[in-house]
């Protein structure tokens, strides 16, 4: 079949409309580019082995350790700071069985060049990407130039104004980047709605600079805010996804449910499905 110049251009014309009606379509452009997965120290009752059983039934694949977690009878009830190589290996076994990653961890207590160095050495052997940590003033160099020397980066935590945190507040986490390339932050949408800061307003001020964010829900704002269920308290979920996909933010959001610790799990599943869901509607 035969077409006219005229037809053809209509075709062209039209076939260029429905390619950027596509391009353009929330399906394509709203979809979150960060992966979901859960903080153990959700699970901070358990040993290592039910802690990994509860993160997998959650169904994530990435998990976020902390160093004071006591491991249980498997590994001789050490906490996670005091493990030996031997048991680096058991817990990367464990993790591989689970199809599951450890990309980073709370740690903190460390005094010296020493005491960093071995966290950032356990961070290396489990194949983290990054620490999660308050580190006090007079380290910040120190912990940017092994950060650096082990290309494994410092997330900079926030816990709330009424823990007395030095970094309740984004422009404290600023201070602390500046100079600091191998620094950045790990958000607490949670502490920071407690402290009574905007999530949002925070999430900006940190924009180029977040490694993680750690998701929980208050019912209240200010500081006392009990912790529930992800979706069902004050802070406006929504917003916070519009402004990571503004920022095309591709960290990791790790849910970490603070209330009910003896039985939590299907709030932690609940706060899982609810964010990946919200995270693949159109936000625009």
């Amino acid at each position: 079949m035969k077409y006219s110049g005229f037809q053809l251009l209509i075709c062209i014309l039209l076939m260029t409309q429905l390619s950027m009606a596509q391009s353009n379509s929330p399906s394509s452009s709203s979809k979150a580019s960060w992966e979901t997965g859960v903080a153990l120290y959700s699970f901070n009752r358990f040993s290592f082995v039910d802690a990994l059983e509860k993160a997998d039934r959650a169904g994530v694949d990435v998990v976020e350790g902390f160093f004071f977690h006591q491991l249980g009878k498997e590994f001789k009830n050490k906490s996670m700071a005091d493990i030996s190589a031997g048991d680096i290996e058991q817990l990367k076994e464990l993790m591989d069985q689970k199809g599951i990653t450890m990309k980073s961890m709370y740690v903190g207590g460390a005094e010296n060049e020493a005491d960093w160095r071995k966290f950032f050495e356990m961070g290396k052997e489990l194949g983290m990407e990054y620490l999660v940590g308050e580190p006090v003033k007079e380290h910040w160099d120190l912990v940017d130039k092994l950060a650096g020397e082990y290309r494994i980066k410092m997330a900079i935590h926030q816990h709330s104004k009424e823990s007395g945190s030095l970094y309740w507040h984004p422009d404290s986490v600023l201070a602390a980047i500046k100079h600091h390339p191998n620094i950045g932050a790990c958000g607490d949408v949670g502490h920071w709605a407690r402290s009574g800061l905007d999530p949002v307003d925070c999430l900006k001020k940190l924009e180029g600079h977040l490694l993680g964010i750690h998701l929980k829900d208050i019912d209240q704002l200010g500081e006392k805010a009990k912790d529930v269920m992800v979706g069902t308290g004050a802070i406006d979920f929504a917003a916070v996804v519009r402004e990571l996909k503004r920022q095309n933010f591709d960290g990791i959001v790790h849910v970490e449910c603070e209330h009910k610790m003896e039985d939590n799990l299907a709030d932690v599943v609940q706060a899982v499905n609810y964010f990946e869901k919200l995270s693949e509607k159109s936000t625009d």
